[in-house]
């Protein structure tokens, strides 16, 4: 259960002993790119169960249902920079950018990138209400 949706892209093969999800596998870097877009929070506001709190299960079930598109080696190259430069110094243009790389790939026209917008983590509230 969660409100937010912080994922973290690690190389350094840390392991947690609380909830949380840790995901192993190919294009680790266009995953967390993806899983922290506003194309996925979109599709997290309108996908996920709503329960008490204003939070939002994150189970496999409903992330089953999410479309994840596969990227090309070069694709998760330019992730993995713009993830670990994101992951050093966060700012709101390093986000603009990752999703602006999401929603290229994913062919989205300029009306579906303007009606999902950019969502950061105080914009998860609004879209649960």
């Amino acid at each position: 259960m969660t409100k937010f949706l912080p994922f973290v892209y690690d190389t350094s093969g840390l392991v947690t002993n609380q909830k949380c999800f840790i995901i192993t596998g190919k294009r680790l870097a266009f995953l967390t790119a993806f899983l922290n877009s506003s194309l996925f929070k979109f599709c997290f506001a309108d996908k996920f169960p709503e329960l008490q709190g204003k939070t939002r299960e994150l189970s496999k079930i409903f992330i089953d249902e999410i479309h994840v598109k596969e990227v090309t080696d070069d694709d998760e190259a330019r992730f993995v920079m713009l993830v670990e430069a994101t992951q050093k110094n966060i700012s709101k243009e390093k986000l603009l950018e990752i999703d602006n790389a999401i929603f290229d790939l994913y062919q989205l026209t300029k009306e579906e990138r303007e009606y999902i917008g950019f969502i950061d983590f105080g914009d998860m509230q609004s879209l649960a209400q």
